[in-house]
């Protein structure tokens, strides 16, 4: 055990718990948080910087600080789409969700469901988003604590009762303070990335003979894998490679705990301006990939290559500053952890529990329903991790991301443009998830990136992509046929001021 390492981590944690349960005071209206907008939302109420700092700890998670070098650590340069599919996805968030904040401010929409209920009249519409939204989620929380496993494990603390413990405090200042907490530990948690980054990148390429030694160690030992991987990518991959990224750009801004942040600033123009600083994460983002590359070069060796972040800092670092940076790591994954608790919370309340109820819930009501079900969404993913094999959490994830995909039609078109029939968009929504999924389980869940077979040619891309294009294919179709039919296209209740 890494007694030294453990003190340091014990103590940032401890400092970011009485952060999460202080959160309940910040900001805290006179009426308390007492409605789902207060408790989910923090009152829209997050200004430019602290909006940043959340999208920064939700979208930046601790399993992205673990996998993201972890795929380049087995893949090569093949791991790298996550940095292009971070820079696309600001210049769409630009575009779509300033809109979207403002409609959802408007008429106090606290969900992207919630949008779609109300832009197309559709109840089941809505509620297909919601139910996606969901199980998009639970493995992704499951990686969450898949990340702090790993740290643990690391730093030789045995047993599962650390793991319980974390997730239990947690859950305590998440159900008192909200949305509020993870955005104050959101805070704590990107500066001491900022530290752990820029230590990584001056004191390991010193010890490692530079770049230039780093990368040619990696291109001879990935050289080895089986398959044979290599630093750069083959021609074979670059269809695969920008599916990858435009397909999780898409994906990215539909996730609902990233509808949760977007709706807690208190301005289109705060999102605006995020869309213009957040490219700054992608920056980070590359340099934390190189860590996969500098592993190899250290000679680490796992059986689990979601390991070799932790046990490089355990070689390379003194015992005291790795202890700092595997608790910058565990604490990556308490923020985007509350946050998705929370907006599967949201989505459970409001338009799945609340659309079938004959009459309304009162505000508090649904604020203490909301708080529950957070408790149950994250104990729900802790029996996963601790009774479930580890790969079936990545595997889920991997068709998280393809299902999130399929809100593009509803969601993002719905921004622009009523002319899709609501139930041809449910139709099409099905059709994407139901042959997404089918890609998804032909290769076994291992992998999204699926050779799917055209006119003689064999083309090997984002399960996603094929599947949003059916998708849209059915809900144009679909349309055009229920309009001829004169079908009722459901009840808008937007107007086009409420865009403007």
């Amino acid at each position: 055990m890494y007694k030294t390492a453990l003190a340091i981590f014990v103590f940032f944690f401890l400092l970011v718990t009485v952060a999460g349960f202080w959160a309940a005071r910040w900001r805290r209206p006179m009426a308390g948080m007492a409605t789902l907008e207060q408790w989910g939302l923090a009152g829209r109420s997050f200004g430019t910087w602290i909006t940043w700092f959340l999208l920064g700890g939700d979208l930046y998670t601790a399993y992205t600080v673990i996998a993201v070098p972890a795929a380049l650590f087995g893949t090569g340069g093949m791991g790298f789409f996550a940095v292009p599919y971070a820079t696309l996805a600001y210049p769409y968030m630009m575009v779509v969700l300033p809109r979207l904040w403002r409609v959802c401010h408007r008429h106090n929409y606290v969900t992207f469901a919630d949008f779609v209920r109300g832009r197309y009249g559709s109840r089941w519409l809505a509620v297909a988003i919601a139910v996606t939204g969901i199980l998009a989620l639970m493995p992704y929380i499951a990686l969450q604590l898949v990340g702090m496993k790993v740290v643990f494990a690391a730093m030789g603390v045995a047993g599962e009762w650390p793991l319980v413990l974390a997730f239990v405090v947690l859950a305590a200042y998440t159900y008192s303070s909200g949305l509020r907490a993870p955005a104050v530990i959101a805070i704590v948690k990107d500066l001491m990335i900022y530290v752990m980054v820029a230590a990584a990148l001056i004191f390991l390429p010193l010890k490692l003979g530079g770049y230039a030694h780093i990368f040619a160690v990696a291109g001879q030992k990935l050289a080895t894998h089986t398959p044979p991987a290599t630093t750069f990518l083959r021609p074979q991959q670059y269809l695969g490679y920008s599916t990858l990224a435009i397909g999780s750009a898409i994906a990215l801004m539909l996730y609902p705990h990233t509808a949760t942040a977007v709706l807690s600033a208190k301005s289109g123009d705060v999102i605006r301006r995020n869309a213009a600083l957040l490219p700054a994460y992608s920056l980070i983002l590359g340099l934390i990939a190189l860590l996969g590359y500098m592993a190899l070069a250290a000679g680490v060796t796992a059986t689990d290559s979601s390991e070799i972040v932790p046990l490089l800092f355990l070689k390379m670092f003194p015992e005291w500053f790795a202890g700092f940076c595997l608790a910058a790591v565990a604490i990556g994954a308490l923020v985007p952890a509350a946050i998705m608790s929370i907006a599967a919370a949201n989505l459970f309340t409001r338009n799945l529990l609340g659309e079938f109820r004959r009459t309304p819930l009162s505000d508090r009501t649904e604020s203490t329903i909301a708080k529950l079900v957070s408790l149950l969404v994250k104990f729900g993913a802790l029996a996963f991790v601790l009774k479930v094999e580890a790969r079936f959490a990545i595997e889920l994830q991997l068709l998280g991301g393809v299902w999130m995909v399929q809100l593009f039609p509803s969601v993002v078109l719905g921004v622009f443009t009523r002319w899709l029939h609501p139930r041809a968009l449910l139709a099409g929504w099905a059709a994407g998830m139901a042959w997404g999924t089918w890609m998804a389980a032909q290769l076994g869940l291992k992998s999204s990136v699926y050779p799917l077979h055209l006119f003689g040619q064999t083309y090997a891309m984002y399960a996603a992509v094929p599947a949003l294009l059916l998708n849209l294919a059915v809900s144009a179709l679909g349309t055009l046929l229920l309009r001829a039919l004169h079908a009722h296209p459901g009840t808008d209740a937007t107007v086009a001021e409420d865009f403007a």
